[in-house]
């Protein structure tokens, strides 16, 4: 009846009680998350023997990691390539149309100018509009098996993904 340690490379959609898919039960990932939390959070092995306190803490941190991984849609699209054996899109690969690029050029050049709270929230909204059209285009390559274009588009989501954290330091009071 003693914890275990976690396995060497455990399957984050198995952990967590999800099919291997990128379309994903957001209410459900988080009730599993939390049911696997209380029962192995180092909190509940504090007069058990160091061996187990270490374990639960394993456990309670690759938890946290797969809920994070899983519930991240770009992460999630990642993890699934990499389970598929696709490499992950390079900065260097970027086979992305030049219309792409210039549009993402022109949002870091909006984010460059002095901070204008009309801009900024202007700028969300259409980093927002982008990440769900692209998540929604992902889901449609994952559903069809299509693998090479799940890779270009989460390439994308990443470049909207680095916009989402400047935008974010940039609304941050300095």
């Amino acid at each position: 009846r003693a914890l275990q340690p976690p396995g060497p490379r455990p399957d984050l959609f198995r952990l967590m009680d999800c099919d291997r898919s990128f379309r994903l039960d957001a209410q459900q990932l988080q009730r599993r998350f939390r049911s696997l939390q209380r029962a192995v959070h180092p909190d509940r092995f504090g007069q058990r023997p160091p061996k187990e306190q270490y374990y639960s803490e394993q456990h309670s941190s690759l938890i946290n990691k797969a809920y994070r991984t899983l519930l991240n849609p770009l992460s999630r699209g990642l993890y699934l390539l990499e389970l598929n054996g696709v490499e992950p899109a390079q900065e260097t690969d970027c086979d992305a149309d030049s219309a792409f690029l210039t549009e993402i050029m022109e949002i870091n050049e909006k984010l460059a100018e002095p901070k204008n709270q009309d801009s900024l929230e202007e700028i969300e909204t259409l980093i927002k509009v982008k990440q769900e059209e692209l998540t929604k285009e992902v889901t449609a390559a994952f559903e069809r098996d299509d693998l090479q274009e799940a890779k270009k588009l989460l390439a994308k989501m990443k470049y909207f993904a680095n916009l989402e954290d400047k935008l974010k330091n940039k609304k941050i009071p300095s």
